[in-house]
């Protein structure tokens, strides 16, 4: 990691790193949004706000797919050692977009939806799935952000 790249505080668990620049930009306060989320979704370990090149070469090495994604989690490598999501600018600005959310929004969501993961949550099966937009609409709610699956 470039060490010129912003770091947020390590305080109450977690790490923003902003490893795409652009994310302030499309994001004003990027680094207090995302913050703002891992601190009410109760992440522990490093939210990385990198570029859909960097997630695609993650997402290829990790999960064999050769695309970016949206986010993906990391889940620690034992436990009580924290994880780690990491979020690609260009896939969470275009899926905003054509949703019409703000792209603010979306990069909360998101940090939500990595912290249920690393809490164990999933969303295979219907029942999952409901249970985990229900728990994220809960924490979005605190956060002010609107409830992404209200239609």
């Amino acid at each position: 990691m470039d060490p010129s790249h912003s770091r947020g505080p390590a305080a109450a668990g977690f790490q923003i790193i902003v490893d795409e620049p652009a994310w302030r930009r499309i994001v004003p306060q990027a680094e207090r949004v995302a913050a703002r989320a891992a601190q009410v979704a109760c992440v522990h370990g490093t939210v990385l706000l990198a570029s859909d090149a960097a997630v695609k070469q993650l997402n290829a090495r990790h999960r064999g797919r050769n695309k970016p994604t949206n986010v993906l989690t990391f889940e620690p490598a034992a436990p009580g050692l924290p994880g780690d999501i990491v979020l690609a600018l260009g896939t969470v600005r275009r899926e905003a977009a054509q949703s019409g959310k703000r792209p603010a929004h979306h990069l909360a969501h998101l940090i939500v939806h990595g912290s249920l993961h690393l809490q164990g949550h999933d969303h295979e099966e219907a029942g999952e799935a409901r249970r985990m937009e229900m728990a994220e609409a809960r924490i979005l709610r605190r956060l002010g952000v609107p409830n992404p699956w209200k239609r």
